[in-house]
């Protein structure tokens, strides 16, 4: 997906705290799905990318699954994938955090505070 490339212009100095989280994941694997015809997946995607860049985590452990219109895909049903962006991040074939079309706070920020001390109140 074009969508996962990350924005060049996405802070990590002020994202500190979340791109330590996703380093600290050596053990994890992320699925994202989405489609770039989907302007939440446009939007949430790259900044999401960036994150996972500034951390080092290594892209062999993140699997992209793009949907088509009427949202179905690998996985989709497995993982009850209704909207896009969805993301899960699995430690041991275990969900330690889900993200699903939009929060108030970034993905990453939102990802991030499901395993690890990030507040999202911070963002």
């Amino acid at each position: 997906m074009d969508s996962m490339h990350p924005t060049p212009d996405w802070d990590a100095d002020a994202h500190q705290d979340v791109v330590d989280a996703f380093a600290a994941l050596d053990d994890a694997v992320i699925t994202v799905w989405g489609a770039d015809w989907c302007p939440d997946t446009r939007d949430e995607l790259p900044p999401f990318a960036a994150a996972l860049d500034a951390a080092g985590f290594d892209e062999a452990r993140i699997e992209q699954i793009e949907v088509d219109s009427e949202k179905t895909g690998k996985g989709t049903e497995e993982y009850g994938i209704e909207y896009i962006p969805s993301i899960v991040v699995e430690r041991e074939d275990e969900e330690i955090a889900r993200f699903v079309e939009s929060e108030p706070v970034p993905a990453a920020v939102h990802l991030a505070s499901q395993f690890s001390d990030v507040d999202p109140e911070d963002y």
